[in-house]
């Protein structure tokens, strides 16, 4: 047999009549939703599904996918494993959570049911009392003993898996806040002898240690103060990547945007007036009164920073009066109804009202923010950089606050300005971006159309411009299957520091 060629693979054995083979056949399945055919996609992630534009050409603005500017982990590629105090597996969970269309759930389910969480740490006053009746697949010992079972789950998990990396994404319920306590939780040392003594110390901030002590960045989805100063101290010590805090996905995201159109359009918002009712498991720990107190200081310090920078319309210590109110309606579900009004003064002692109506399926929208979240912090890994006058390439900072553009409350490194403009954050993600390729920062000026003369020629096809020419020419080298570009473009890179030189697995050329 097999005179011709033969096949060398684990996967392949040569029988003295037969051929034996493994072979994995992949489908790609499609489901209806109220009569309408549906194909999977990533709609709502930053990365894989809008555009960047990386210049001008001779037929205009040239767009290009924002995953295709830096080779970035296919999230098809991505390993999933977790933990939750329920011990249901994650096809009778999505049956449980009511998302996702029962025909779909029906396509799921196969795959879906192999997959069991591992117990989770559980410590009742950190989350609502109606929540107890999940709690039926913990970890139990003293605080001690559960961090070291987290960090056991980490390493079992890396080895048997076979992945490169892991980065934990805490999108467990939302805790109550954390008193800053000296001696407690205000130092890494403090915070690490704290729960050897079994001191007060949050779930969430637990698995924050576990994952920073194995090396592992971690990412907090939930509203609460995870990050203690003295976890955040424990991360820096370690240089460990932390983000946070809070998926942005809908109403927030949506006032980062109209709070930075009415006070740039020169309103002044006097009022916001912001209600949510929603009916989903997060809903129901959201209705005890410490569980959103951490809700309601995430989602109302989103207009800070845009008061703050028109002292024409605001006096010092001014703002909006600002009301947030979240209700648990069982019926609604996932289905998150969103009630806003802004409220605005405007020229000759006139007013403004807008009211918005917004139906958010809130699971659906936090989805791809988690994975964007996950594969921004995982290329972040990847990027070094230094000005002429450092002798060694760095990393960015432990607390990543490139994140911001997905979290409601932007957790950034101590005196450094908190930013929500949704606009500002994701120009700071698309520019840093820029950055590793050696293109200049976007600035919307487009002066080559503005002028009677320009000084840009487009007419080389091959040119694009972004406004300098920059010649582009596929790379020899290969990263994660990806051919980088190389790029020419001349330009002088300036910070006020000096010349920037960045490495990310791009092969650069000046």
């Amino acid at each position: 047999m097999a005179e011709k060629f033969k096949v060398e693979s684990p996967h392949v054995r040569y029988l003295k009549d037969v051929i034996e083979a493994d072979y994995n056949y992949d489908t790609t399945q499609v489901y209806e939703e109220k009569g309408v055919t549906k194909v999977a996609n990533y709609y709502g992630s930053l990365f894989q599904s809008s555009t960047v534009c990386l210049g001008t050409g001779p037929a205009g603005e040239v767009f290009v996918p924002f995953r295709d500017l830096l080779p970035m982990v296919n999230p098809n590629d991505i390993v999933f494993d977790g933990w939750d105090i329920s011990s249901l597996n994650l096809a009778d969970a999505m049956f449980r959570a009511e998302v996702l269309d029962w025909q779909l759930q029906e396509q799921l389910r196969p795959y879906m049911e192999k997959m069991k969480p591992r117990p989770s740490i559980y410590i009742p006053e950190f989350i609502a009392a109606n929540q107890e009746d999940r709690a039926n697949h913990i970890i139990h010992g003293t605080k001690a003993e559960q961090v070291q079972k987290i960090r056991e789950d980490i390493q079992d998990f890396k080895k048997t898996s076979e992945v490169d990396k892991v980065i934990v994404l805490w999108t467990a319920n939302t805790e109550r806040f954390c008193d800053i306590i000296p001696g407690v939780n205000d130092t890494a040392d403090n915070l690490l002898k704290a729960i050897e003594n079994g001191l007060e110390v949050s779930p969430s901030t637990m698995f924050a240690v576990a994952s920073i002590l194995e090396d592992c960045a971690y990412i907090n989805g939930s509203p609460q103060n995870t990050f203690v100063p003295g976890a955040i101290e424990l991360a820096i010590r370690h240089n460990v990547f932390i983000g946070g805090d809070d998926f942005k996905s809908g109403q927030t995201k949506i006032k980062s945007v109209l709070m930075d159109f009415l006070v740039n359009a020169g309103l002044k918002p006097v009022s916001i007036v912001s209600y949510n009712h929603l009916g989903n498991n997060d809903g129901k720990n959201l209705s005890a009164p410490q569980q959103f107190r951490s809700k309601e200081i995430s989602k109302s310090n989103v207009v800070d920073d845009m008061v703050e920078s028109n002292p024409i319309l605001y006096g010092p210590n001014e703002k909006p009066d600002h009301c947030v109110v979240i209700k648990y309606v069982p019926y609604v579900g996932d289905s998150k109804r969103a009630m806003d009004e802004y409220t605005s003064e405007i020229m000759m002692g006139g007013t403004n009202t807008i009211v918005l109506h917004n139906t958010c399926e809130d699971s659906l929208l936090a989805s791809p923010i988690i994975l964007d979240l996950v594969l921004l912090t995982e290329l972040c890994q990847r990027i070094t950089f230094r000005t002429e006058t450092d002798q060694e390439f760095q990393t960015f900072h432990s607390v990543l606050s490139i994140l911001s553009f997905l979290c409601k409350a932007p957790l950034v490194p101590q005196g450094t300005p908190v930013v929500n403009a949704l606009f500002r954050q994701r120009n700071c993600i698309e520019n840093i971006l820029r950055a590793c390729l050696g293109l200049s920062p976007q600035n919307h000026m487009m002066l080559e159309h503005k002028m009677q003369r320009s000084f840009v020629s487009l007419k080389r096809p091959s040119t694009v411009c972004s406004p300098y020419p920059i010649s582009i020419k596929k790379g020899n080298t290969v990263v994660n299957g990806f051919h980088p570009p190389s790029i020419s473009n001349g330009l002088s890179h300036s910070n006020g520091l000096g010349k920037t030189m960045i490495s990310s697995d791009i092969e650069i050329e000046n």
